[in-house]
């Protein structure tokens, strides 16, 4: 017989990262848990959102749900099911999203009762009461759960129709930024669109999102940014990860901005084809852009193939002289661990960085995420050398390179960005008096410093199985203690009191 269960109350999680990173400065949510609530709180539900890396995680609250949603990426997944199981052991419904749990449900399932795959803003308030009858699980697209003992993965697509259907997103759900949440906010991010055209080898948003390019209208693009303004907002991150994939609805997008005088400081992330368009650019400049993310990826033409970037070396030049032209700053990222790359290949990245003059960069290494075509090749292959998933930032090696060795692709990447980072690069910007890059260089210098710092004893683990010739088994961080020694808190104040077959707190 079905088990009905009010609900009233509704707390999101979005667990932070293991480490920090170069956007640590200015932390932003992500805009997937914000939706969902959002969508339930104008369905009736009281929400409550904690974003970690904007605030500190208030377990009472969060042990005072009726139902508690954890989304995660692949870096911040240990956390998430720490985090998950201790609400579990509580006694309290726990479901999971993100792109993580959507191509490892399975194992999801191992810390939380339901795994939502996808986007599940269609879906949500129907799952939702469907926990409250505990029934019709069956007729939710993309639900994973525990049933009679065996894993259920209902099929069924789960790609939101129409993102016109979406809410804006109430940000004064996140705990913390109730009053003024445009003002707290370091960075607005706005989502235009889902999808992505392209399906480079190691990237997981087409799985997740799909290759087709579903937009959302420039009316409501245009309201989002009109409340940024009225609530003191200041800078804009376009949440797309293709924003100007439709270069007509983007001019459309920029006219309206700028006749309407809604032209923040605004950043996105954007593709090497963008600077081929003159008007595009001319348009992104007087709208209020101030720097764009592209995934350059590489300098090395093999390893461009290889990573199916459809673009070229001289495609890349081109777009860095056309940007700077318009005096639009660039956020360079390159991947380094292809099957062609050589430490070479490293070494001839950071002198084009430098010879082009790019404001800030990442060099990352190349990871196997799971979703992608790459982690399905390194498993199979037998190439991965942990699943510890807090590794999994792209900052370490994961895997055998085929041309260098572990230590090689750890340290040669960690030096490069040393290097770019340098002292000797921040005074060169001193002499110039360029004032922004000053600050950035010295970020990035303290940054790569604190991470050489923080993360010796993997550059040192590299150099262990690089000389063993074996990989040797690294003890996988904890990354919830904090949590735990907090439910422990709260268990022996007689706040919390364990179900009859909850197990004893670890």
């Amino acid at each position: 017989m079905a088990r009905i269960r009010e609900i009233k109350k509704i707390v999101f999680i979005e667990s932070r990262p293991p480490d920090f990173h170069i956007f640590s400065g200015m932390p932003m949510p992500r805009l997937g848990t914000i939706l969902l609530g959002t969508i339930l709180k104008k369905a009736g539900y009281e929400v409550k959102i904690f974003i970690e890396t904007l605030g500190e995680l208030d377990l009472k609250e969060v042990l005072s749900a009726d139902v508690v949603g954890i989304s995660s990426i692949t870096s911040t997944t240990m956390r998430a099911y720490e985090t998950a199981a201790l609400v579990k052991k509580a006694g309290i419904p726990v479901f999971m999203g993100g792109p993580h749990v959507t191509f490892m449900a399975d194992e999801a399932l191992g810390y939380s009762d339901f795994v939502l795959r996808g986007e599940s803003d269609d879906y949500i308030v129907d799952f939702i009461k469907a926990l409250e009858q505990d029934t019709g699980y069956a007729d939710i697209p993309g639900l994973s759960y525990n049933q009679n003992g065996e894993k259920t993965h209902n099929k069924g697509n789960t790609f939101c129709k129409d993102l016109d259907t979406l809410p804006i997103p109430d940000f004064s759900l996140i705990d913390g930024y109730e009053e003024t949440p445009y003002k707290n906010l370091t960075v607005t991010p706005i989502m235009t669109s889902r999808g992505c055209p392209y399906d480079c080898s190691f990237c997981s948003v087409t799985a997740m999102f799909g290759q087709k390019y579903r937009l959302r209208s420039n009316e409501l693009i245009l309201e989002e940014l009109r409340l940024n303004k009225e609530g003191g907002g200041r800078r804009i991150f376009f949440y797309d990860d293709n924003f100007t994939a439709d270069k007509e609805r983007s001019k459309e997008l920029f006219r309206s901005m700028i006749r309407e005088g809604l032209t923040p400081t605004w950043t996105a992330q954007v593709r090497v084809e963008t600077a081929k368009d003159e008007e595009l650019l001319d348009l992104m400049k007087r709208s209020g852009c101030h720097t764009v993310y592209i995934g350059f990826e590489s300098v090395n033409p093999e390893t461009l193939k290889a990573y199916n970037k459809k673009q070229s070396f001289e495609d890349i030049q081109s777009c860095v002289k056309k940007l700077h032209k318009k005096g639009i700053r660039i956020h360079g990222m390159f991947v380094f661990g292809s099957e062609h790359d050589t430490t070479d290949t490293i070494k001839e990245t950071l002198r084009f960085t430098k010879k082009n003059s790019l404001e800030s960069i990442q060099f990352l290494i190349l990871t196997p995420l799971p979703g992608t075509a790459l982690y399905h090749e390194m498993e199979q292959s037998g190439r991965l050398i942990s699943k510890d998933w807090s590794l999994y930032d792209a900052h370490h090696v994961l895997y055998k390179p085929k041309k260098m060795n572990f230590f090689e692709l750890q340290n040669e990447t960690m030096k490069a960005a040393k290097k770019f980072y340098s002292k000797r690069a921040i005074l060169k910007q001193i002499l110039r008096l360029d004032l922004y890059n000053i600050m950035v260089k010295s970020y990035g210098h303290n940054l790569a410093k604190k991470w050489f710092a923080n993360n010796q004893y993997f550059i040192d683990y590299t150099k262990k199985i690089t000389d063993a010739g074996r990989a040797i088994e690294l003890v996988a961080k904890n990354s919830a203690d904090d949590l735990k020694e907090k439910f422990k808190e709260l268990e022996a104040s007689g706040f919390l009191v364990l179900p009859h077959n909850a197990q004893k707190t670890q």
